[in-house]
């Protein structure tokens, strides 16, 4: 890669670091919602136990006390990222840290795909218990895992999401975090409970297979266009 060609990635960082485009924002909110919630550990595992078990709306009260610890955690990286902003604004520490991001992406995918959450089944209850038990005992298991914050900075670093000095922005794209990810537990608790008949433990380990493989493809090709001096998002 020539001196031109960086000097082309370093100037659409800085353009990117001036202008924030809530819009984007909003949509890589999302996206990081829905990433951050897909994959099958404990949390997610427990939600479909509880689907089966119990019922969707059980399943889903789960999943949304999983929604409020993922963003303490996403609050907290954010916080974190920002205290060293003044560093990260660099041009060429962006265009490494969004490399950087990539591969931590791959990497998740990779034990995403290589990981079978039914060997860690975590502990349930047969009584249904109140919509409120299963959200409060949902958000404990979540948080539980602060592993959960390395791959919010593989997030943030990858879509370059810490924008410090616009908070209206970016309080809409940690909103955009909980509505992707409330999105992504209603979704799957809707699927699980539709076709619950046909469903086993099976299923799990196909579906994160399916989602490691997507977060694998996604990370090459972040890194491939950031390489390219352009942007996939």
């Amino acid at each position: 890669m020539g001196f031109r060609s960086l000097n082309r990635i370093f100037a659409g960082e800085m353009m990117w670091i001036q202008h924030v485009d809530a819009i984007d924002l909003i949509f890589k909110g999302l996206l990081i919602g829905v990433v951050a919630s897909a994959p099958m550990g404990p949390i997610g595992v427990l939600t479909v136990k509880r689907t089966l078990n119990k019922g969707r709306w059980y399943g889903l009260a789960t999943g949304l006390g999983a929604v409020v610890s993922d963003l303490l955690y996403a609050l907290i990286t954010g916080l974190g990222m920002s205290l060293v902003m003044d560093f990260v604004e660099r041009p060429r520490t962006m265009y490494l840290l969004q490399l950087t991001g990539s591969v931590m992406l791959f990497l998740f995918g990779w034990f995403t795909f290589r990981a079978n959450p039914t060997r860690t089944l975590p502990s349930g209850s047969s009584q249904r218990g109140t919509l409120l038990h299963n959200g409060v005992t949902g958000f404990l298991v979540a948080l539980s895992n602060p592993l959960i914050v390395l791959l919010f900075v593989a997030l943030f670093a990858r879509f370059a999401f810490v924008v410090p000095h616009h908070c209206v922005e970016q309080t809409l794209g940690y909103i955009a975090i909980a509505v992707g990810a409330v999105g992504w537990w209603y979704g799957l608790t809707y699927g699980i409970d539709r076709v619950r008949n046909r469903f086993d433990m099976r299923g799990i380990v196909w579906m994160n297979r399916t989602i490691g493989i997507v977060v694998m493809v996604v990370s090459v090709l972040g890194f491939y266009f950031t390489l390219r001096g352009r942007s996939l998002y």
